[in-house]
Order: C-alpha cells, then structure tokens, then sequence
C-alpha cells in the first residue's frame, strides 16, 4: 500500500514556474516514527541558534519516504487540540516551512554508509586525536635541547608543552560552533591545515618567543580534532551502535600524548636535533590532515542544509530549509552558546564541576608523569632520553587492557536498557573499576623508586595508570553526555575548557615538586590525591540522582 502524500506549490513566478514537491502527510509521519512527544535531542543535535524546544528534534536522524516534512503537519501531530488557542491555530495553518530529511535508505546519510568504510572513519578519527595530543607532548623527549639550544631555564622549557596545552582550551569555543555552521569537514581542512605549517615556524624559531608563540598557536588549530573527533563518530553511528564506537575511541587522548616521548626521546639520542622534533609533526600532521580531508562531510545538518539549498533552487520554493536554518544566526547566539554558556555552566553547575575535576586530576597527573619520569629514571638509572621514552610503554599497555574492557561495559550497559530506562549513574561503572587503580599506580611507583630495585617496579605503575585513565575518561565523558543531554556540547566544551588548564598547569611545578620532596613522597602525595578522587565515582554513583535533582532540577 502507498503512503498517502501531499502535493505543495508555492507561488510562482513569472520568470520560472514553481515544481510541484511531494511531501509527508500526518498519516506518513506516523507510520515513521514520528509521535505526538517530542523525544530527547541527539548529542549532534545543533547547538547553535537552536530554539529552547525544538519542534523537530528527530530532523536529523528521521528517514522519510519523501523527505519533506511540512511544518503545519508536523504541529498537527505535536499540538494538543484542548490547549490551542485559536490564534496558535491561524499561526499553525499559515506556515509553509518545509523542513528538510533523509529519506528512506538514503546514501548521504552516513548511518547508511557501508559499516567498514564508518570502522575505517572512526579509526581516522581516533588516528587524528592521538596525533594532536603527540603534537603536544613531543617537546618532553628533549628539553635538554631547548635549554641548550635558546639558553633558557627548565621552567621555560617545559613552557612550550604547557602552552600548546592552553592552545588547547582555547581553540574549541571557535572550532565547535563553526562546525554547526558551515560542516565538519572544511573546519578540518582548515585548521589542521594551519597546524600543519605553523610546525613550520616551530622547527626554524630563532628564539624562545617565536617558538612559545607558534607552540600556542599549533595548539589553537590542532584542538579542532580534539572537539570534533568524537562528534564525528557520533555522526556515523546511530545511538544503539554509537557506545561501542566510542569505547574503542576512549584510548585516543591518553595514548598520543604518551607515544610523544617515545619517539622524540630516540630523536634527541640518535641525533640530538630539536629541528627533527617538528619535522616529524609536521609529517604525521600532514598525513592525517590528507585522511581527514578526503572523508566527506559527516554532520547531518549540514548535509541537510545544503540538500534545502539545491532543492529551494531546483523548486523555487524557498520555504524549503531546515529547523536550523529557520531561526536567522547572529554573532550573540554564537557568542553566547559558545563561550557564555560553557562559562556559565562551570560556575552555575557543581555536579558538573566535580566530575569535570576528575577528569582534570586525571590528565593532569598524565602530564606530571611526563616530567616524573625523566627526574626518576634519570637520577636513579642514569637513563638517556630514548631508553625514559621507553618506559611510558606501560602506560600504553595499561591503555590497551581498557580497551579490551570498555566494549564488555558497553554490552553490560545495553543489558540494562533492555531491563529497564538507564540513568546517567549507569555509565559510571568504567569508572567504579579504573578510579581504585590510579592511586594504586602512583604508590607503586613512590614504593619502588630506589636505585637497588630495577627500572620494571616504577615502570609497571604505568600499565595500572593507563588502565584506570582510560575506563575513568570513557565513563565520566558518557556520564556528563547522559546527565547534560539538552546542552552536551556546552558540557564538554566547559570539561576540555578546564582539562587543558589542569594539563598546562601541572608539569610547571612536577620537577620541582620531586626535587624537594624526594621521589618517594612526590608519587605518594599524588597519590593520595589519587585516593581522593576515588570518592567522586563512587559518591556519585550512590547519590548522583539526588545531587542532580537538587542543583539541576533534572529528573531521577
């Protein structure tokens, strides 16, 4: 049996007469899923502009038979008759807005792309991020270098890891809401193409300034991958299949900044080259930003919103757009969705607050073991740079064991939303089991950092650390997506925001920190900062519903 269509026709011009456009009725969109409550926003759902309640927050996920859903028809079914005014119903019958969808089976919409081509994306993806995160972490493989070479301090040197970092936080309030604007991809190109060459002014800077500067500036272009990578897995993946995407993707912002040291440590011994450093960034930047750049857009709204654009010219129809599209951007919506509101958030939202913290502790602390190691091994073993870049291999390990036991959540997880409606403190088990191993790594590491015990003691903590840091990241990241839906985006942004402060912050005071409490006491008062921490997970989890209920107004 066909689905009963509805023919529209604007009015025509005298120059081009409109086409005439098939478009959903009432009966069809029921048929499609489409009920009179609203459902809950995707995590994609644009953020910029976007009105308090969206009428048609499904646009961009739907898949209809035609592919245009009429405003008017669209209210109909939202609308309850006993509480309409007459006026609403005049407003309702008058608008023409035809609002834009994929349709049934449609191959634009990535959700429909061959699964290995969207497995091949995520790991471009997941490839970009790790990419970033070595940019940022290349600098702790020779720091020797850099005092040499431009006659500054250690501080100063450490400096230019800190304050790609910081380049960090800032890059995100411009890159997300261009990306809700004109699409994910040409943002990549863009930005990673700037990273690219300002690795350029880094490899030839003639003093410490130029390089600071061009450092915070590969900071600011390189955080598009950073704030956009795990938006476009979410992209690709539709919300039953999306959890499992994102548990192999976990390991990606801890395990590039530990693969930095690695490399660059070899570099510094092989050929003492602080110039080599950046040519190799700029080479692994160039190859992802290739990758990047010939994967298509992924963003539904805007492939929606470009699909509105060829059909208002192919129809004459200009009431042809999308939800997005219909509510006119200015520079305060953008300002205030994208820097107000994540500002806002950090000061108004203390359950926010605390689970941003521990992500913060937790970063940083994987930022004070670059600067630990060096001052441990080196006064211990008398270890050159390469063979300490070595010894963040556990760290890599421990990375790799979360990774086997994130997928395992994520079914545990889907378990539970057969049984029955899941809550944000569901996705707190990652982190009921990691949290107990970071403070465990960093006593193991203090308890055996003496010189008649060999190098594997101290080196083992990483593999508990890597394990912990990665299960910690991937559950409270889900959990601030669950506990925040309406506004994810400003969530996340507040959470990068305060992240990279706690990234750039720690390795200022690390070295000086194990030079005057020793190397036992500086691991074990990091540790019992660890021991701390584990209280957030775990309180949460007990009381997190009533917390929300109370600071939020969120339901149980």
């Amino acid at each position: 049996m066909s689905i009963p269509t509805m023919f529209h026709q604007s009015q025509e011009s005298p120059e081009e007469p409109h086409r005439l456009v098939r478009s959903e009725t009432r009966q069809s969109l029921n048929e499609a899923g489409v009920t009179e409550s609203a459902p809950q926003l995707d995590y994609n759902y644009p953020d910029v502009g976007r009105p308090e309640s969206p009428a048609f927050p499904e646009e961009y996920v739907l898949e209809t038979r035609t592919g245009l859903v009429p405003e008017r028809t669209l209210e109909q079914i939202r609308s309850r008759p006993s509480v309409v005014s007459p006026q609403d119903l005049e407003n309702a019958i008058s608008k023409e807005a035809q609002f834009v969808t994929f349709t049934i089976g449609d191959p634009s919409h990535p959700y429909n792309w061959p699964r290995w081509y969207r497995w091949y994306i995520t790991l471009v993806a997941s490839m970009l991020v790790v990419c970033v995160a070595f940019g940022s972490s290349i600098v702790t493989g020779g720091l020797g270098l850099i005092e040499d070479k431009y006659d500054v301090s250690l501080e100063v040197a450490i400096l230019t890891c800190s304050i790609m970092v910081c380049g960090f936080a800032v890059g995100p309030l411009l890159w997300s809401p261009l990306s809700e604007i004109i699409g994910r991809r040409p943002v990549y190109i863009i930005s990673l193409g700037l990273y690219v060459i300002f690795n350029i002014p880094c490899a030839l800077a003639p003093n410490i300034g130029g390089l600071l500067v061009c450092r915070f500036l590969c900071g600011v272009f390189s955080s598009s991958g950073l704030s956009l990578a795990g938006g476009t897995i979410a992209d690709i993946w539709n919300i039953e299949e999306r959890g499992m995407a994102i548990a192999y993707f976990a390991a990606a912002p801890y395990a590039g900044p530990v693969i930095g040291p690695i490399v660059c440590g070899w570099i510094t011994v092989g050929s003492g080259r602080l110039d080599l450093f950046f040519w190799v960034n700029l080479a692994f930047a160039g190859l992802i930003w290739v990758l990047m750049g010939l994967i298509p857009e992924t963003y539904g709204p805007v492939i929606l919103k470009q699909r509105a654009a060829k059909l208002r010219k192919e129809t004459g129809n200009p009431n042809i757009i999308t939800e997005q599209e219909k509510h006119k951007l200015t520079l305060r919506d953008i300002v205030r969705t994208s820097l107000i509101r994540p500002i806002t958030m950090i000061m108004t939202e203390p359950v926010l607050d605390l689970m941003c913290m521990y992500i913060v502790l937790i970063y940083a602390m994987l930022y004070a073991f670059f600067f630990a190691y060096p001052v441990i091994f080196g006064k211990l073993y008398g270890y050159n740079d390469g063979q300490i870049g070595l010894m963040f291999i556990p760290i890599l390990i421990g990375a790799f064991f979360a990774l086997l036991t994130t997928p395992l959540i994520e079914k545990q997880f889907k378990k539970t939303c057969k049984s029955r409606a899941p809550t944000p403190e569901d996705r707190l088990i990652g982190a009921l089991i990691g949290a107990p191993f970071i403070p465990v790594s960093l006593f193991i590491l203090g308890a055996t950092s003496y010189h008649h015990i060999i190098w594997v003691g101290p080196a083992s903590s990483g593999i508990a650390f890597g394990y912990g840091m990665v299960l910690c990241y991937y559950a409270v990241n889900n959990y601030i997506i669950d506990s925040y839906a309406k506004y994810a985006a400003s969530a996340l942004a507040a959470k990068v925001f305060l992240r990279s402060g706690g990234g750039a912050a720690f390795p200022l005071f690390t070295t000086q920190m194990y030079d005057r409490l020793g190397l036992q006491w500086a691991s074990w008062l990091l540790a019992f900062i660890g021991v701390g921490m584990v209280f957030i997970p775990y309180g949460f989890y007990v009381f997190g519903a009533r917390l929300r209920v109370r600071f939020t107004g969120q339901e149980k």
